[in-house]
């Protein structure tokens, strides 16, 4: 093997490296959309014609490149669950990527893994963890009202399949050149040089219209998801405040005591005049040391909504023995009544728990319910910080009825804006694959006002207090996400993935049957 090739092959591994990197800044807080197609397109090129051991180890490259930036804020948390959210989530890119076809049909069936690989990091491990995923990239682009058709997994789906596609392009040329390449001697030479040269402008001229044809779907359901049915006409207009009361990002509770975020929300609060609808709080700016009914603050709060005659929804959590909590979003009405709450259900693995290690945290209770609550302002579908980057969660408290969409969250802890940045992506994609309008109170941002459209038309600055006001509708129709759920997505993964295999398949048996007629001849 000579220098060059060499040079060019240990090159050539990097490339998978480069092609997750490419994802990763496509990413918020980066949000180069475009980025993530031109990575999962070198991940196909720089695939294609490895052995599966040489495709597993490019699409672990391509793994680490992505989420070793994309799950970045886990650090704040663990070093060691930042390493083994990293590399067990590489693994799934590894196993789809290597389990894809080597050469022919690749892009259909490389993309349905890859979706499925997705689907599957949403899930597991530890409830699953969707932060750092393709679909967050794509929310500026359009792909997003694709969400409204099979939520952000179809978005993520289709974006592997265009970057699949994309990169089968030069490796197709590239073959097309070596093909016609070569100096064939006599005549019997000559003709079997043209019929190879005939034979590969076929094969080549096929797959191009493969490509084509898979980059038109991309398109053609882009546009359907544009048309698609969104959440129906409002059914009623509020009139709401969304209240951050401002402070230092990145310190604990330790250092920043809860008695000053509570302080900062009661402050920018007292500016509010009523009668106003609806008052958003953040998730636990109400931190106690009892539950709430025995808490004077109970009555604070009460006397916050009779003044503004308005439902007030505010995040509080307090202890349940000694290495428990609960973190719940509560809801009084104008009269000053408690008449709704919801207790969080997916809980932050390293943060809001620690797997298999509870005895070292103070832990969260995971809550149950469909997460919808009823107000004297409409009925609300909770998401509880985390829970916005589960499409299940957004789905299950509409399905249960749920008009609006309210995102109570802390992400005060973060430093950085990586986290809370990928946090409006995973709300604006809920709102579309919701149809429905959307609230997000934070202590210390971001704080936002987002429509059915997924477009962002209030948000706040980090750290500094804010109140947004605006005008949001209630809507109660549906989605084809609201009805159908990802199911339809996982099949037509499975689908792409089973097609691709079939296709790769028949092409190897035709050509050793080609060749078997050729040899006898």
């Amino acid at each position: 093997m000579s220098p060059n090739r060499r040079i060019g092959e240990r090159v050539g591994w990097f490339a998978p490296l480069l092609g997750g990197l490419l994802v990763a800044f496509s990413l918020p807080p980066f949000g180069i959309w475009p980025l993530a197609i031109a990575g999962v397109a070198v991940l196909s090129t720089s695939t294609t014609a490895r052995s599966a051991r040489g495709r597993a180890a490019a699409g672990g490259l391509f793994g680490i490149g992505q989420l070793a930036v994309g799950l970045g804020w886990a650090l704040k948390f663990s070093l060691v669950g930042y390493v083994v959210l990293v590399l067990v989530e590489s693994a799934m890119v590894a196993v789809a990527v290597a389990v894809a076809p080597s050469r022919h049909a690749r892009a259909p069936a490389l993309a349905g893994l890859l979706t499925l690989a997705e689907w599957l990091r949403d899930v597991w491990p530890f409830g699953g963890l969707p932060l750092g995923g393709i679909a967050l990239g794509q929310v500026g682009g359009p792909l997003l009202p694709t969400a409204r058709l099979g939520g952000p997994l179809l978005v993520a789906g289709l974006t592997y399949l265009a970057g699949a596609a994309l990169g089968e392009i030069p490796v197709i040329f590239g073959a097309s050149r070596g093909a016609s390449s070569g100096a064939p001697l006599g005549a019997q030479g000559r003709s079997g040089h043209y019929l190879a040269q005939m034979d590969g402008s076929v094969r080549s001229g096929a797959r191009l219209a493969a490509v084509a044809v898979e980059l038109a779907l991309v398109v053609g359901v882009s546009i359907w998801g544009a048309l698609a049915p969104s959440g129906g006409p409002p059914t009623r207009i509020l009139s709401v405040d969304v209240v951050q009361g401002g402070g230092l990002r990145g310190y604990s509770q330790i250092e920043i005591p809860p008695a000053h975020v509570l302080t900062a929300a009661l402050s920018e609060t007292a500016k509010l005049t009523g009668p106003v609808d609806l008052v958003l709080w953040p998730e636990d700016v109400v931190a106690l040391d009892e539950p709430i009914g025995r808490s004077p603050v109970d009555g604070e709060l009460a006397g916050v909504a009779r003044r503004l005659h308005t439902t007030l929804v505010v995040g509080a959590t307090w202890p349940v023995g000694a290495t428990r909590y609960r973190n719940e979003i509560l809801a009084y009405s104008p009269s000053g009544r408690l008449v709704s709450s919801f207790e969080k259900v997916h809980r932050v693995p390293f943060g809001e728990y620690v797997p298999w290690r509870s005895f070292f945290s103070h832990i969260a209770i995971a809550g149950t319910g469909s997460g919808m609550i009823p107000t004297p302002a409409g009925r609300l579908a909770v998401l509880v910080s985390y829970e916005v980057f589960f499409p299940d969660r957004g789905r299950s408290g509409v399905r249960a009825g749920g008009q609006l969409i309210v995102v109570p969250t802390n992400t005060s802890s973060y430093s950085s804006d990586q986290a809370p940045s990928q946090e409006i992506a995973a709300s604006r994609l809920q709102a579309v694959s919701e149809g429905r309008d959307l609230l997000q109170a934070a202590p210390t941002g971001y704080s936002a006002v987002i429509n059915s459209q997924g477009t962002v038309r209030e948000l706040s600055a980090l750290s500094v207090p804010a109140i947004l006001r605006a005008s949001v509708a209630l809507r109660s129709g549906s989605t084809l996400f609201e009805r159908f759920g990802e199911l339809p997505v996982l099949l037509l993964a499975a689908a792409a993935v089973l097609a691709g295999w079939a296709s790769a398949i028949w092409f190897r048996a035709a050509t050793r049957r080609k060749r078997g007629v050729s040899g006898g001849g």
